[in-house]
């Protein structure tokens, strides 16, 4: 049966990463962050912090740019997919080449469904004997429901693969330049030659923890995933460094922007194709040959012919912020798309958006207009990422 087996990442130490309140659900470092004076709010059914006492979003942003930050991101799903068929059954849910992928290499992929549009993002890493696959926390139950659906199809057609839910595990990201200097005084073994993109089983103060140097910011980064009864002292040690603080939603919406990455259910959702969001690298070149992916004969068709009637951009916007579902309209006047994210970007000092037009207005350069309350501002089409990456390189 395809049933979610609650499944550690090593041998389990503590179950229960989630702890629930009577409206939403909080993570293991809930109280950690009171203390630290966080101001918390909903967010995908989780009481998540926002910012701290000693820092508001804008000097978290700028703080994580410079030095290192920790965001809790164990709201996020965790998965492992096993069995020998295991990459063949992942390979017929989302975009990547999992058969190819070297062990120890982590890729961005995307869940489709038949219209071609794009149900999650998700990391997929290739360990030794299972993929371990990161979901975003919106789509974490439709994801594992998606999941559990496919594999029993899978397994009655006389498959071995299964499908395990990571629920004694919580995640944080260390992100920015000081981060692995960070977390190589609590590893006491060296990072520099730990590419961007891949993932590897480390020692933390002694405790066995997956090490992903991954993130959402556009910085150098890791995303451990420790054993709940751990992450509390590992994350309190890694504060002891002056370089690092706690950060939260907040600084984390304004750096994924300025690093041009999208934000699902936002810049991303079921009606959106890759070629439409700019993603079609994430469609491994086999799998652009094969096929074999829910919704494959739309997404290569479009990717042949360059179809699909928009296109995502980044924009730099004159005036007051373009804030999401404010209208873009042409030089002439003729409404031509919709703002989907847009901040003021704190490293840049400029007002900046990411916004679907209709193909043709996207190339860099193009001068647009947008339409805030009721104003019309200018807006220009530039290159993504709106700020240099920091990520690592061997």
């Amino acid at each position: 049966m395809a049933t979610a087996v609650a499944r550690s990442l090593f041998k389990p130490r503590q179950v229960g990463a989630r702890l629930m309140s009577s409206t939403s659900q909080r993570t293991a470092l809930y109280e950690l962050h009171k203390k630290h004076g966080a101001k918390f709010g909903p967010f995908a059914g989780w009481d998540m912090p926002l910012v701290y006492a000693d820092q508001g979003a804008l000097d978290s942003h700028l703080h994580t740019r410079k030095n290192a930050s920790i965001f809790d991101v164990s709201h996020m799903l965790q998965t492992r997919i096993v069995g020998k068929d295991r990459h063949r059954f992942l390979e017929r849910l989302v975009v990547a080449d999992l058969k190819e992928l070297p062990e120890g290499a982590a890729t961005l992929s995307l869940f489709t469904n038949p219209s071609g549009g794009i149900e999650d993002d998700t990391i997929i890493t290739q360990q030794r004997d299972s993929l371990y696959v990161v979901s975003n926390a919106g789509c974490a139950d439709k994801d594992l429901a998606h999941l559990l659906k496919h594999a029993k199809i899978f397994q009655s057609e006389g498959a071995d693969v299964e499908v395990l839910k990571i629920d004694d595990h919580s995640l944080i990201a260390l992100q920015g330049p000081a981060s692995q200097r960070a977390l190589e005084q609590l590893a006491a073994v060296s990072l520099s030659q730990m590419p961007f993109m891949t993932g590897q089983f480390i020692d933390i103060k002694g405790v066995p923890c997956h090490v992903a140097r991954s993130g959402y910011t556009g910085e150098d980064g890791f995303e451990l995933s420790i054993p709940t009864g751990e992450v509390v002292s590992i994350t309190q040690a890694l504060l002891e460094n002056p370089q690092v603080k706690l950060a939260g939603l907040g600084a984390r919406d304004s750096l994924r922007l300025e690093a041009g990455l999208c934000l699902y259910g936002s810049d991303i959702d079921s009606t959106t194709t890759p070629m439409e969001a700019g993603l079609t690298w994430t469609v491994g070149k086999r799998r652009r040959a094969e096929g074999g992916f829910i919704g494959a004969d739309i997404i290569l068709d479009q990717i042949a012919n360059k179809g699909g009637s928009r296109r995502r951009v980044g924009l730099v916007v004159e005036g007051a912020p373009a804030r999401a579902h404010a209208k873009v309209l042409s030089a002439e006047g003729e409404e031509i798309g919709e703002i989907t994210s847009g901040v003021p970007a704190p490293s840049l000092g400029k007002n900046i958006a990411m916004a679907y037009v209709k193909k043709g207005f996207n190339k860099k350069d193009t001068v647009l207009k947008v339409q805030v309350r009721n104003r019309v501002q200018n807006a220009t089409v530039v290159k993504m990422p709106f700020v240099p990456s920091g990520y690592h390189k061997v």
